[in-house]
């Protein structure tokens, strides 16, 4: 039995993690700073009120991971964006999970709450780079300045209206994920 959960959970996370590398890998250019707005946020936000925290957490990691490293391989940008994706989007399983079993409502908040962490993880750190120009962000810059720029991070806050999708995702998967014991 438990051979047989171990497996059922290494399948959604290798199905789940390539999924989420393929969303984030299709995107939309966006200006600087932004870099791109990708399609993956309603596939790891219903993942996360799917299956329990650490699997998605698993899937969202991996698949954020590789997603945004073949990014900046193809595209350009940062060395540390694939590193910065996995610290703002794979938490967001676990604020997520926490609203799981409370019905579609408090469901809803909850990815809200995760969708401005993920903005608030980028922001801050983005802060600090620009204000010491470090990490291919340029030449250190004023306290203000660097607030300024980083700003921009605020619209991350689009991902918001995924939520809808994330949800029809959860309504229609949700008795197949209990089917396989999440």
């Amino acid at each position: 039995m438990i051979l047989q959960r171990t497996s059922i959970v290494l399948a959604v996370i290798a199905i789940f993690s390539a999924l989420i590398a393929l969303l984030t890998i299709y995107a939309i250019p966006a200006p600087a700073p932004l870099y791109e707005i990708t399609f993956a946020p309603p596939v790891y936000l219903a993942l996360a009120s799917l299956v329990d925290p650490w699997t998605a957490f698993s899937a969202i990691s991996i698949g954020s991971f590789l997603g945004e490293s073949f990014n900046v391989a193809t595209r350009g940008g940062s060395p540390i964006f694939p590193l910065g994706i996995v610290w703002a989007r794979a938490p967001e399983a676990f604020i997520v999970s926490m609203g799981r079993n409370k019905g579609p409502r408090k469901l809803a908040l909850y990815m809200v709450a995760a969708t401005v962490y993920e903005t608030l993880a980028f922001f801050f750190p983005d802060w600090i780079f620009y204000y010491y120009g470090l990490f291919q962000y340029g030449n250190p810059v004023g306290i203000n300045e660097a607030f300024i720029l980083a700003s921009y991070d605020f619209g991350t806050l689009i991902d918001l209206v995924y939520i809808p999708v994330a949800l029809a995702i959860s309504r229609v998967a949700g008795p197949a994920f209990k089917r396989l014991g999440f």
